[in-house]
């Protein structure tokens, strides 16, 4: 029952990543009661807050879009708003061809409007490629194609190598060559669609940004870490009178009539007016065997990559670093780890929370790599400590590491992914109560996937408003609320 004594519908949210703990806020606050199961001892999937030489960090994602709102807003709903901190420094490195240099401005995920954008970065010959795209007919596109792909066959490999590979890789841990361009940077499809240069599309990309700039940071992050966000959320969520158990892995998922679900976990067995599943593809997969198996088929064909993130922590007396947040690496020079993080000179308030230690981060694993994450912790912190000094010079022996690893932990976006969402979307549509969201389906990042929980919030809305109150009055759904 509500505070009003009304029963408004109850939603079981199957899964507390930040998607599912995003879900169940938002339908607390469009008056739904709400149960969150997840299987994991805890909160936050991806987001992991953690704890090096006495120094808070994340062990999961680090920061969020900020030019996007989902995340920013929820963050302030939540209490956060006072810990909202931009990098201290945004100058970011490529390690290639043997340097570390300067991370190119006036670029789309790597793709530039001019040559020169790159110098430092490629070579002559590379430069030379790039200023073939207005010579060359129009490369057709159709539905989607792969990033690397297209790019290749308008500016030369070497964009796609040196650039587009590593900062790609950074988001999804994926092939430049097998991501997905329509999905995964779809303002450069637009271009690809809508013109025969590449050069000259992006250039009116820049334009237009430039017409119209946008202020405040691209990025942000919160003190104490990323991972403070997910609980911040389930904090609230628990204070609205929602339920989360964690602990609780769901085993069966169905349909009981016409008008409810029933969900067991363990030896609980729920009614609910309807369901959203804010799990990987395979445990939705594993779920939606009875009530969709067509959804079911889809969800187990999408891949993903697994990495691991290497922290490290130093005395400051014994470290001297480059300027700047830290690097990527282009798998083409043959390096083991991708990227690293000097996350004490990116994030002002590590920094402060022990002057005298010093905290970076590497991260190796691509899609395909499984070899490197089969590695004992320990060869990996090796690993990370070689490439280190080969690109920083830095020699000192760490205080204390940390080794956290995520399997299969970034689905991939291939070509026609789009496709797939659509054809999941359109199965599960028809069972009505029931939704789906999270990071398999339109974005990684965490503004897209609090977005993608709003989404399936929206979805099931009008079921809810359907759920009457003991006396037969209607219960205002969640369209009514729209503007909370």
């Amino acid at each position: 029952m509500s505070a009003t004594g009304r029963d408004t519908g109850h939603v079981v949210v199957i899964g507390a990543g930040i998607a599912g703990l995003a879900a169940a806020h938002r339908l607390l606050q469009r008056g739904a009661r709400v149960t969150v199961l997840e299987a994991a001892d805890r909160v936050g999937g991806k987001l992991l807050p953690g704890e090096i030489a006495g120094v808070r960090v994340d062990l999961g994602a680090e920061s969020m879009l900020a030019r996007r709102p989902e995340a920013v807003t929820l963050a302030r709903e939540t209490g956060l708003a006072d810990q909202l901190q931009p990098p201290a420094t945004a100058a970011a490195s490529i390690w290639t061809r043997g340097a570390l240099r300067p991370m190119p401005t006036g670029h789309v995920m790597g793709v530039p409007g001019t040559a020169s954008a790159l110098a430092g970065v490629l070579s002559e010959e590379g430069l030379a490629r790039i200023e073939r795209d207005t010579e060359l007919p129009r490369t057709e596109v159709g539905e989607d194609v792969a990033v690397g792909e297209y790019v290749a066959a308008r500016l030369g490999r070497e964009v796609v190598d040196r650039l587009v590979e590593p900062l790609l890789g950074g988001v999804y841990a994926g092939d430049a060559y097998r991501i997905s361009m329509r999905s995964a940077v779809p303002q450069l499809f637009r271009v690809a669609q809508t013109h025969d240069s590449l050069l000259e599309g992006v250039r009116e990309l820049q334009a237009a940004a430039a017409a119209a700039p946008r202020t405040g940071p691209v990025f942000l992050g919160i003190e104490g870490g990323m991972g403070r966000l997910p609980l911040a959320v389930a904090q609230s969520v628990r204070a609205r009178g929602g339920e989360i158990l964690t602990g609780t892995p769901v085993t069966e998922l169905r349909r009981q009539d016409h008008s409810s679900w029933r969900v067991v976990a363990g030896d609980r067995v729920l009614r609910a007016d309807a369901v959203i599943l804010a799990v990987p593809a395979p445990a939705a997969a594993d779920l939606l065997r009875a009530e969709s198996p067509e959804a079911a088929a889809e969800l187990r064909t999408v891949e993903y990559a697994s990495m691991a993130l290497i922290t490290l922590a130093y005395r400051r007396a014994d470290v001297t670093l480059p300027p700047g947040s830290g690097f990527l690496v282009p798998p083409v020079d043959g390096r083991t780890v991708k990227a690293s993080t000097f996350a004490s000179q990116k994030w002002g308030w590590l920094a402060e929370e022990d002057p005298d230690v010093v905290v970076l981060r590497t991260s190796v694993g691509r899609y395909g790599e499984t070899e490197i994450l089969e590695r004992e912790d320990a060869e990996l912190v090796e690993v990370s400590r070689h490439d280190l000094r080969e690109a920083t010079g830095l020699d000192a022996v760490p205080l204390e590491t940390r080794v956290t690893r995520w399997t299969d932990g970034l689905p991939q976006y291939p070509v026609g992914h789009h496709a797939r969402v659509a054809r999941i979307h359109e199965h599960i549509g028809k069972l009505p109560g029931l939704a789906v969201c999270g990071a398999v389906y339109d974005g990684v990042g965490i503004p897209a996937c609090i977005a993608s929980a709003y989404a399936a919030v929206d979805r099931i809305g009008g079921v809810l408003h359907e759920v009457q109150d003991p006396t037969g009055t209607p219960v205002r759904g969640p369209q009514g609320e729209a503007g909370e």
